[in-house]
């Protein structure tokens, strides 16, 4: 009898420990990205997180952007006059759970910056395009990524007239 209850107890504590587990499979419902002026915006929805849980994320993507310099008159006036940057870009931020254990959340980032690329006297810096790819979203506290849809994203925003 006493090695009857034994086991029922062992039994109870393992279904225990396999239903919290299971209640906290972290992953991700969506992720989704898409662009709002020269933005990106990462959207997502995690469920499997526990109730109450502060979550580190880490929105990224590969970017690219173009940027010239134009004169008063909208004219690029040398070809030179351009930069084109790449590199990694991010956001993070961090999100509580509620009682139902998931997460819906928005975190944006903007193309790489011109670096230390300056125009002359009577000519400004624009941004002409850019691409990010590789687009997604990661729990950093729970080591779990998700690629967005769409993964890719780009725009020209202003073309140099031919001379």
């Amino acid at each position: 009898m006493k090695a009857l209850k034994l086991s029922f107890i062992f039994t109870s504590l393992a279904c225990i420990a396999a239903i919290v587990v299971w209640a906290q499979n972290q992953h991700f419902i969506f992720a989704t990205a898409a662009l709002s002026g020269n933005n990106v915006i990462v959207s997502w929805k995690e469920a499997g997180l526990g109730d109450n849980q502060r979550i580190d994320y880490i929105a990224s993507a590969d970017a690219t952007a173009t940027y010239h310099c134009v004169n008063n008159g909208g004219q690029c006036p040398d070809a030179a006059n351009k930069v084109t940057v790449s590199g990694p870009v991010t956001a993070s931020g961090t999100f509580t759970s509620g009682k139902n254990g998931h997460i819906t959340a928005s975190l944006q980032f903007g193309p790489p910056g011109p670096g230390s690329f300056a125009c002359p006297p009577g000519q400004n810096l624009v941004l002409t395009d850019f691409s990010f790819s590789n687009i997604k979203i990661t729990d950093v506290t729970n080591n779990v990524s998700e690629s967005a849809v769409p993964r890719s994203l780009s725009a020209t925003i202003f073309v140099c007239p031919e001379p």
